[in-house]
């Protein structure tokens, strides 16, 4: 029961049991029809509905209540009666019952709402944002809201089980090495001098660690100024873990564990046991580190194959460095030649040259390409493939990122197009063995494919320098759904072997001192092996409720500008701020 000083009840709790009881509710008119004489008000609260009845026996309430308008704010008295039974409403639950009014509170008018508070009526996005505080008020947002609620709160709750302790870290921090830009303030006692928001409390759950807390965790804000797309914000909620004295294996079963209770808890749904694939396995298979594996559409690399064949557009390539692969699609016969030259607009459009196809007829190819490829590399292609009987066999020619980037995009696409994927299925996994550096072919230079404080495998520590490329670090993603959910992984917890590796990027001593020295002397003092991840918490709330956008999900978020409609933030400072904040801004308006 909810009862206050003001209300006896939400309006979701009335059944027949509380017929005749004397009731106060408070709530917003959610709607009100005058039937022959009597008013029948919807009042609605966060909890549920209530139909209230206005009798005109009670001249100057009757009167009231046919002023109410929609999204007034009302408290009211009245006794519980039992509706008609022609008159029963099933699809709320309080259906069965109405309150006969006999004294109304308090009236909080409302304006014409400039948008409706009704699920069946969605507003554009800036207009959602600028009134977000109606927006809100829909029953699907409120559920939405509810639900993220309830996820943290069973996170929380089986964390705590595990013996982990929640520990905030500082919002205030020195600007970090990450991939995005940081959001800098300045600080107005120590003038010339900036913190940084954080985009991660990376360096502190180390810290944590070191410090002996073995097991932490904290629901953390984070923020990065980055370019926005739908799951993206410039603040965002992550589950922040770190645990000691783990190794991968640990982490994985943790988090298999935590998703399996959490969805079956809140879901009613089972999750499947977790896959585990290789980054150069998923990348050869699906074109992505981020698959998904809810449909099976396999890649092939075949440069090697197509190298000697006639076919010019393949070798030119591949003399320029390129790769040649291959999407084998099953039971591809529906998928019309109207439909192939849409997937050859689509991955033109997405930057490739194009898609050359082939069907498998006879063990063959049929296609106007077939004639480039003699029949022994037409059959070492059909076997390495897989390709049986009328699959559709999809090739690219490009770059190794653009290749896999184009096939991904396009297995993607034809999933959703053929029915592929049960979307109302979870599917996860994860990737795991992560190249610890990647080229800059821009700069000329090695930097870090993921996070800079990951552990290279115990094989590669003496092969450091020597072969960058080729060392395979303690890092691993987690992935649902071909959404990337966190990256972790082992920490580089050996200060001589973490200096080694920032110097291949580049980093002197004295650069790497500048910047986290701090981080680097604590482990001097000694520190377990320990590993750990940061999940998107708007993006997983997301997912497990259908939502391609984590806006739906975010009480308060920003539009695509990085901009508030609704309180006009980011905003200029005035004149004493800057002065009292030692800044001065050197910006022409255009």
């Amino acid at each position: 029961m909810l009862k206050t000083s003001i209300r006896s009840h939400s309006c979701n709790e009335l059944n027949e049991g509380d017929v005749k009881k004397s009731v106060s509710l408070g709530g917003f008119v959610h709607s009100n029809r005058d039937h022959g004489g009597l008013i029948f008000v919807d009042l609605r609260d966060r909890y549920g509905i209530t139909q209230i009845v206005f009798d005109p026996k009670n001249k100057k309430l009757f009167s009231d209540a046919e002023k109410l308008r929609r999204e007034d704010v009302i408290v009211v008295s009245g006794k519980v009666r039992e509706r008609p039974k022609d008159m029963t409403n099933s699809s709320i639950k309080t259906g069965k019952i109405e309150v006969l009014i006999d004294k109304i509170e308090n009236i909080s008018k409302a304006e014409v709402p400039p948008i409706e508070v009704d699920d069946r009526i969605v507003a554009n996005e800036d207009t959602r944002l600028k009134y977000r505080y109606l927006d809100l008020r829909r029953p699907s947002m409120q559920k939405n809201f509810i639900f993220r609620h309830n996820v943290i709160k069973t996170l929380r709750e089986f964390l705590d089980k595990e013996e982990f302790l929640e520990i905030e870290t500082p919002m205030l921090i020195k600007p970090t090495p990450e991939g995005a830009r940081d959001y800098i303030v300045p600080s107005r006692v120590n003038p010339e001098k900036f913190y940084s928001l954080p985009q991660s409390p990376q360096l502190y759950k180390q810290i944590l660690m070191i410090a002996g807390f073995d097991r932490y965790f904290q629901f953390a804000r984070c923020l990065r100024d980055e370019d926005l797309r739908a799951d993206r914000q410039p603040e965002h909620t992550q589950l922040d873990l770190e645990m000691s004295f783990v190794n991968p294996e640990d982490i994985f079963e943790l988090t298999e564990n935590l998703m399996k209770d959490l969805f079956k808890k809140l879901l009613k749904i089972e999750l499947k046991d977790f896959k585990r694939i290789k980054y150069e396995d998923s990348m050869e298979m699906y074109g992505t580190d981020k698959p998904d594996i809810r449909f099976e559409m396999f890649q092939y690399t075949i440069t090697d194959m197509v190298k000697e064949s006639e076919f010019k557009v393949f070798k030119n390539a591949i003399s320029e460095g390129s790769i040649v692969k291959c999407m084998c699609v099953e039971n591809g016969k529906d998928i019309t030649r109207k439909q192939i030259d849409g997937l050859i607009d689509f991955a033109q459009k997405e930057g490739a040259k194009g898609l050359a196809w082939a069907r498998v007829k006879g063990k063959k190819f049929d296609s106007n390409i077939a004639k480039f490829f003699s029949d022994k590399i037409q059959t070492e292609i059909i076997k390495k493939t897989k390709a049986k009987e009328d699959d559709l066999l999809l090739f690219t020619a490009e770059s190794f990122n653009l290749a896999n980037e184009i096939l991904d995009k396009v297995r993607r696409k034809l999933g959703k197009e053929l029915k592929r994927i049960d979307e109302k299925s979870f599917v996860c996994c994860f990737i795991t063995d992560y190249p610890l550096f990647e080229y800059n072919e821009e700069n000329s230079s090695w930097d870090f494919s993921h996070n800079p404080f990951s552990l290279p495998k115990e094989e590669y520590w003496d092969s450091l320098e020597k072969d960058p490329g080729k060392i395979i670090s303690y890092q691993y993603d987690f992935v649902l759904n071909g959404w990337e959910m966190y990256s972790g992984g082992v920490r580089n917890h050996i200060p001589e072997l973490q200096e080694r590796a920032l110097k291949v990027t580049g980093m002197s001593r004295e650069e790497a001192k500048n910047k986290f020295g701090f981080l680097m002397e604590a482990y001097r003092y000694g520190s377990a092996k320990h590993a750990g991840f940061g999940l998107g918490l708007d993006r997983l709330i997301a997912l497990m409720l259908g939502y391609a956008d984590i806006r739906e999900v975010i009480a308060f978020p920003k539009n695509k500008n990085a901009q508030c409609p609704m309180d006009g933030s980011p905003s200029e400072l005035s004149k004493e701020q800057l002065k009292e904040s030692n800044i001065k801004v050197d910006f022409v308006k255009k």
